[in-house]
């Protein structure tokens, strides 16, 4: 459906059904309104998905807005989410949202040592875990996010190059490399687990040996958190904590902004800057603990 149309339906439905007042309202309207201008290449409900909301944030989070006002913001773009899916307007929304929980607003960043433990994790003897593992460092090497890796098709990878064609937000598309492990492991799935399927003409990348259908977001996020707990990382991993990660270390290791920006697909480089300032507080936190050991 069209998303003004859907809008105005949204609006109705809240003013006679739900029987909010004139300047509640307003006040969704408004947090809605500047969503959608923000993805004004998205023209029709079924566009929308979970990533937005959290590439949204991650955008007010650099203009240092409160914490509680970006909660208000997210609770205004969920109950319009909520409608779209009461609706039957998309079916891609599950609102597995990261919401911001202390004023830094910063995205949770694994370090180097935490990503590598969290990539050693699967067993490669196994099927399905090698078929992880190729995911987790595809991800890692190229910064997708989890919508972009689980929907690949076999036609966007140039093996011989080490290239991956994506098809991002607005259906627009970015080529980015594929680094030497990713493709490694890419290739041992293949060969190993794919390719021996049942289903190995299938034209997606990933998908379940057992059905034939794509790996689920759902899965992904709960393999994640698996080896991650297996790994000892105490902090909370989902799989956009991998995206995180990438664009920071790459920052930290004299990669240009602009660089990072095009690799993440972002379209304001303003979301893309929030790194820039993950990377300072791990910078000034690691001095701290220098300082204290002098």
């Amino acid at each position: 459906m069209d998303v003004n149309n859907a809008l105005d339906k949204y609006i109705n439905y809240i003013s006679i059904e739900k029987g909010l007042s004139k300047n509640t309202i307003e006040s969704y309207l408004n947090d809605i309104i500047k969503f959608l201008n923000f993805y004004n290449e998205k023209t029709d409900t079924s566009e929308f998905s979970d990533d937005d909301i959290e590439d949204y944030v991650l955008n007010l989070s650099t203009s240092g807005m409160s914490v509680s006002s970006i909660l208000r913001i997210i609770s205004s773009i969920k109950g319009f989410y909520v409608y779209l899916i009461s609706e039957q307007l998309n079916n891609k929304i599950k609102l597995n949202l990261i919401i911001p929980k202390n004023e830094k607003h910063l995205p949770s960043v694994l370090t180097e040592q935490e990503v590598n433990d969290l990539l050693e994790q699967p067993d490669i003897k196994k099927p399905n875990e090698l078929k992880d593992k190729a995911m987790l460092e595809l991800m890692y090497s190229s910064g997708l996010r989890v919508s972009e890796l689980i929907n690949l098709k076999l036609s966007n990878i140039n093996f011989p190059e080490k290239i991956l064609k994506v098809t991002g937000k607005g259906s627009k598309e970015r080529i980015v490399p594929i680094g030497d492990f990713a493709m490694e492991y890419l290739l041992l799935y293949m060969n190993r687990v794919r390719n021996v399927s049942r289903f190995k003409n299938s034209n997606c990348l990933f998908i379940n040996t057992k059905t034939g259908k794509p790996y689920s977001r759902q899965s992904f996020f709960k393999k994640i958190k698996y080896y991650a707990m297996k790994a000892g990382i105490t902090k909370k991993v989902s799989p956009h904590t991998l995206r995180h990660s990438f664009a920071t270390h790459l920052l930290e290791n004299g990669a240009d902004l602009i660089m990072v920006q095009k690799m993440l697909g972002h379209t304001n480089i303003e979301t893309t800057q929030i790194y820039t300032q993950v990377t300072t507080q791990r910078i000034i936190s690691a001095y701290d603990k220098y300082s204290k050991r002098k």
